[in-house]
Formats: structure tokens, C-alpha cells, sequence
């Protein structure tokens, strides 16, 4: 998709004194870090206007966090930042919905909270998860070989970490072979619902159906219950088979299922090609590490903090507070940017030049507070296998194109990635 399309460009904006940091298509050039740098300097919780676009009516405003050390402070005061009062993306759900949105872990405030990532933590142990660490190790070193052999230049999103975030997942979950398309498609309709590639389900009014509706949701819920059925006829050891034998209600269940497939996804989707892509763009530090002059696990840490895989989380106020000198009404909506805060100057020194060896390195790529990501230990297990079966598999890898990302203000997401891999 050609970024200079009409379709994607921002079009005739109100002008402000100040970026704009919602609009959609602004990210599909990539995460607009000037506007950040400008925001965090001039107005580190500034007002953003939030205008109708690509067919989703236009909505109230919020605020932009883009510090760190506000970003983090919104994050872990639960009782001031609300996750429940009005869901966590930057659109409002529909009324008739938010009963529903609130169901899921990630749209829940403490206790209630706390109590259900307890119940999901008992089958997200770090033992089921090391025991992946073989089968994720051979999936990516077949992928890269294949890729390899096609010589050249290859997609490196098509060709591998597409098929080996998915298919990590699905093995965790316990999902059979031949049901692994129905995971990639609801995938695709729930994150890729901002981007004109992923044509939107129009109602009865014409205007977009939110994927996270419950009719658009039925399908994948139906199948949780068939699924975890089989699991409790047939127990085996993965992540359905121990959350559909606890206490979980059958809607706490679905909202899991809902959860894990489309986060735990498309976390390993955005940050391996994002990785890859930092390399390249990095060459001396990419020698660093094929030459084994930084540890992978520092590494992994500093390829999350220049690439997040979410570029921002909506909490809404659940009383009067004042953040940065600015006052924030009971009601309104706080959004947190991910992907400025690991680059804010007044944290990290020469935020944008990538050290792989970066000590400390406090990024909120995997957020913080009580929703600090359930799945990140699984999440940096994968990451730091494939790298080092990509440094195995190559003597270095190069960009080939110009990347294709994703048309959302939420995920931080490429499409394509031309890549050539040097023969090793």
C-alpha cells in the first residue's frame, strides 16, 4: 500500500499550536517522532482533537501522555486512571458494548482484576512456557532456512514471523493444526481494523462495525467453548486445556481466549520484524551482536524500547486529578504513548540511536502497573530465539525495500519487510 495514496493522508486538519498524534494514517509513515519530541517538550499532557476518519465517527478528545515518568504514573494508579470506566482503546465503545468490553482482563480495574490475572497466571507459568523454547527454536531456524532458499530478497514478515509468532501461539494455546486460519483472520479483523487494507463490517447505518463487538465476536467465542470441551475430555499440557479447568466463568473464559489469541499474537508479530528492521537501520550495532559483544537478552530488551509493539493505551478518570501541572477531569480520557515515553530524552540518553548493551533500560514496552503484560517472559523467550537463529543463519541482514506498517494509532505493526540475508 503506497503511503502517498490519497487514502491515507491526513487531509485538511484544524490547525493547532500543537502535533497531532490520533490520526491513523499519520502512523503508517512510521511512529511521527518530532510530533512526540514536540509534545513531551512543549505539552507532555496535551489535548487532542479526535476527528471523524476512515469511516469511525468522531469522538470527545483526550489527553496525550508522551513523558515517561507520566506515562508510568497514569499506568500504575489504577484507582485514579480507570481501565473499566471507558474500556482501553482511544474510541469510545458503543454503550450497548462496554457491559460486554468489560468482561476481559485488559478493560478491568483491581480487585476484580487481580482475582482473574491470578486464575490466568496458574497456566501462563514460566515452566509451561520454557517448554516451547525447542519447538519455537527449530519453527524459526526451518523458517529462516526456507527463507534463505529463496534467495535474495525476501518478505521477511511473509516468509517468517508471520507464520512463527502464529504458530507459537497456537501451540501454547493447544489449538489444532488445521483451526490456526481461523486465529490469523480474527487476528487481522481486530487489529487491522483501522487500516484500508482490512475492509471494515458495515451495519445496518453504514458506518464500521467495532471488531470487538459482540456479534463480531461470536464466531472466535463459540469456538473457545468448543475448544476448551475438548480439553476437558482430552487434558494435554497447554494454555486451554488449565484455563478451561479453573473457576473461570464460560464469558470470563472467551474474553481470555479473545486475549491471548489477538495479544498474544500480534505482540511476537509487531516486535520481531520492528526488531529486525532497527537492525538494519543500525548496522554498527547489529555487528555488535552477530559478533557476540552484547548479550541477546540486553539486546531484546533495547530492540523493544525502539520498537514497541502497542503505540498507545487509553485509561479514562475516575476522579479529578492533575498530571504534569494540567488538570484532568473525572470522565476524561487519558492516553498513554507506549512508544514516545521509551524515547523520552529526559530517561534515555541519545534516545534514538540504538545500544544494544543499554543499562538500565526502563522502557513500558510491555507496559507497567497492574497490566503489565500477563505473557512478556513468552513474549521475550520468542523474540530472543529467533534473533539468535537469525545471527545463525546469515552473516547479517540488510534492508531491501521500504517496510510497509500498519494503518493504526494502537499497534505498532509492519505488513512487509523486504530484507536480503547475507549468505554466512
Amino acid at each position: 500500500m503506497d503511503t502517498s495514496s490519497p487514502l491515507l493522508q491526513a487531509g485538511p486538519v484544524k490547525r493547532t499550536s500543537l502535533p497531532d498524534v490520533f490520526d491513523p494514517r499519520i502512523h503508517a509513515a512510521g511512529p511521527p517522532h518530532d510530533a512526540y519530541r514536540e509534545l513531551r517538550d512543549r505539552a507532555p499532557v496535551a489535548r487532542q482533537d479526535e476527528p471523524a476518519v476512515l469511516g469511525w465517527p468522531a469522538g470527545p478528545g483526550f489527553w496525550a501522555v508522551t513523558r515517561h515518568a507520566d506515562v508510568v504514573r497514569v499506568l500504575k494508579d489504577a484507582g485514579t486512571y480507570s481501565s473499566w470506566l471507558g474500556a482501553t482503546q482511544i474510541r469510545d465503545p458503543d454503550p450497548a458494548d462496554l457491559p460486554f468490553i468489560r468482561r476481559m482482563m485488559l478493560n478491568q480495574d483491581p480487585p476484580e482484576h487481580g482475582r482473574l490475572r491470578r486464575l490466568a497466571s496458574r497456566a501462563f507459568t514460566p515452566r509451561r512456557i520454557e517448554h516451547f523454547e525447542a519447538t519455537a527454536r527449530a519453527r524459526a531456524r526451518r523458517l529462516l532456512a526456507a527463507a534463505r532458499e529463496e534467495g535474495g530478497e525476501v518478505d521477511l514478515v511473509r516468509a517468517v514471523t508471520d507464520d512463527y509468532a502464529l504458530l507459537n501461539l497456537t501451540d501454547l494455546l493447544g489449538v489444532p493444526e488445521g483451526d490456526r486460519a481461523l486465529l490469523h483472520a480474527w487476528t487481522e479483523r481486530v487489529i487491522a481494523y483501522q487500516d484500508p487494507d482490512e475492509p471494515p463490517v458495515l451495519g445496518a447505518d453504514g458506518r464500521p462495525v467495532n471488531p470487538r463487538s459482540p456479534a463480531m465476536l461470536a464466531e472466535m467465542f463459540g469456538y473457545a467453548q468448543e475448544l476448551a470441551a475438548h480439553k476437558r475430555e482430552h487434558p494435554a499440557d497447554d494454555l486451554m486445556t488449565a484455563l478451561a479447568t479453573t473457576e473461570l466463568a464460560d464469558a470470563e473464559l472467551e474474553m481470555f481466549f479473545f486475549l491471548l489469541t489477538v495479544a498474544g499474537n500480534d505482540t511476537v508479530r509487531s516486535a520481531a520484524p520492528g526488531g529486525v528492521l532497527a537492525l538494519c537501520g543500525h548496522p554498527g550495532e547489529q555487528d555488535r551482536l552477530w559478533r557476540g559483544e552484547v548479550g541477546m537478552d540486553t539486546a531484546v530488551e533495547e530492540l523493544l524500547r525502539a520498537h514497541p509493539p502497542v503505540l498507545s493505551f487509553r485509561r479514562t478518570a475516575a476522579r479529578d486529578a492533575e498530571l504534569a501541572g494540567v488538570r484532568i477531569a473525572e470522565g476524561d480520557k487519558v492516553v498513554v504513548f507506549h512508544v514516545s515515553a521509551n524515547h523520552d530524552e529526559r530517561v534515555f540518553a541519545d534516545p534514538h540511536r540504538l545500544d544494544l548493551g543499554r543499562r538500565p533500560n526502563p522502557h513500558v514496552s510491555f507496559g507497567d502497573g497492574p497490566h503489565v503484560c500477563l505473557g512478556a517472559h513468552f513474549a521475550r523467550l520468542q523474540l530472543r530465539v529467533l534473533y539468535e537463529e537469525l545471527r545463525d543463519a546469515c552473516a547479517g541482514v540488510e534492508a531491501a525495500g521500504t517496510p510497509r506498517r500498519l494503518v493504526s494509532n494502537f499497534i505498532n505493526g509492519i505488513k512487509s519487510l523486504p530484507v536480503r540475508l547475507r549468505e554466512p
